[in-house]
């Protein structure tokens, strides 16, 4: 198996070919509209208009400069009057929900399901720890414990872990915060998705990208009014993994499926024409109804399946976006 982008020691079949991904998302950038906190130029635009407050080297002074940017120490050493000049600040803060549900520890194509959680973690890393910006994640997993078999009277299982990562610039902070999510170990049980999307607006966050990672499996009225809610302040793009055997049954015959979540089982006859026509109707309304609750939101929407090349869908998608949005406009 060939090396991660993520570093040594972690292998994940959906990252193979890490040198074409890096060489491939490095070339790309997402187009950030929403107006971030501080004073920004080039890339972003901030709230507040100014130039860039990061100094930067100086340069002797030519009429019209602003004094109040003379750089004295430079000026006495070298007789001549300089000027510092400043770089512009690159305040780009990016938060991702990270959903490792056991429902992820699942697929029949190319990847593992999870395999395109992590795979998505490190496009968005790539895609925005540049120049200073932040990039930082609150993961989610079951609560270890299956819902099968649980005593009439036994207390209900303990709340499903959630870690928070810190937000920090560079990208070897990056990579350690990918090989965190790429080892956190899928529990048995379901993550709270609402909450795991609602730790992004707790507390407070400055303006900027959320991302949000899963198979949205869960309710969907369980996490769309968080998401709406992260809506309002940031740019929100949700990642939305999907197999292609939970978008129509195969006919094999007669198959047992397991639910990872609860650890049920069911005997499934296949070769029932009216049961697939009935699964595939099924499955077309739930994922119909998360991705309208996700354009209610406001959220941009990027679905990315275990059966083709997450890559080309994510160049795809990154493409569309910034036609879209800058459709009649320069840059």
């Amino acid at each position: 198996m060939a090396g991660s982008a993520l570093g040594p020691g972690i292998e994940a079949p959906a990252l193979e070919g890490a040198a074409r991904a890096e060489a491939v998302l490095s070339r790309l950038q997402l187009l950030v509209t929403r107006k971030l906190d501080g004073l920004l130029q080039g890339d972003y635009a901030g709230l507040l208009p100014g130039p860039g407050s990061e100094a930067g080297e100086s340069r002797e002074y030519l009429p019209g400069d602003d004094v109040r940017r003379m750089d004295w120490p430079v000026t006495a050493r070298t007789t001549q009057p300089h000027v510092r000049r400043t770089v512009a600040d690159r305040e780009l803060e990016t938060w991702m929900a990270v959903d490792l549900s056991a429902s992820l520890d699942f697929g029949t194509a190319q990847w593992l399901k999870r395999d395109l959680v992590v795979a998505a973690a490190t496009a968005m890393a790539h895609l925005t720890v540049r120049g200073g910006n932040r990039i930082g994640a609150v993961v989610g997993t079951g609560s270890g414990s299956l819902a099968r078999g649980r005593k009439k009277n036994a207390e209900p299982p303990a709340a499903a872990p959630m870690v928070r990562l810190p937000a920090r610039p560079g990208r070897k902070e990056a990579q350690g915060l990918l090989r965190s999510i790429a080892r956190t170990q899928i529990r048995p049980g379901r993550a709270d998705l609402g909450e795991l999307v609602d730790m992004l607006n707790r507390p407070p966050r400055r303006r900027g990208v959320a991302v949000v990672i899963s198979d949205f499996m869960a309710p969907v009225d369980g996490w769309a009014r968080p998401v709406r809610k992260l809506a309002v302040r940031h740019d929100v793009l949700a990642i939305e993994v999907v197999d292609p055997r939970e978008l129509e049954l195969p006919d094999v015959g007669v198959i047992a499926l397991a639910d990872p979540e609860t650890g049920e089982l069911h005997e499934v006859q296949t070769s029932d024409a009216k049961l697939r026509r009935r699964y595939a109707e099924a499955a077309a309304e739930q994922r119909g109804a998360i991705a309208r609750a996700l354009r209610a939101a406001g959220a941009a929407h990027l679905r990315l399946r275990t059966d083709t090349d997450w890559l080309l869908d994510m160049v795809r998608f990154v493409a569309a976006q910034r036609h879209a949005r800058t459709r009649g406009t320069t840059r």
